[in-house]
């Protein structure tokens, strides 16, 4: 069960990753930046790619700590 959580991590945080770059109605709803500020557009796009790579990043090395031990 833990390695769903940390797999979907990864992949919600490539999403968002992929939402910077992507236009899609699945990378729109998935914006955390359009959850949190009003208005969000073009300009606050780069959060969601830093928050990607903090998510995947996290999930990853979860996983791999999980794995190790």
């Amino acid at each position: 069960m833990d390695q769903m959580i940390h797999f979907g991590a990864i992949a919600y945080g490539l999403l968002l990753v992929l939402g910077m770059f992507v236009r899609t109605p699945v990378t729109e709803a998935l914006r955390i930046d359009a959850l949190f500020i009003p208005q969000a557009g073009d300009a606050s796009r780069p959060l969601n790619f830093l928050l990607g790579l903090l998510i995947a990043g996290y999930g990853a090395w979860s996983l791999w700590s999980a794995t190790a031990a």
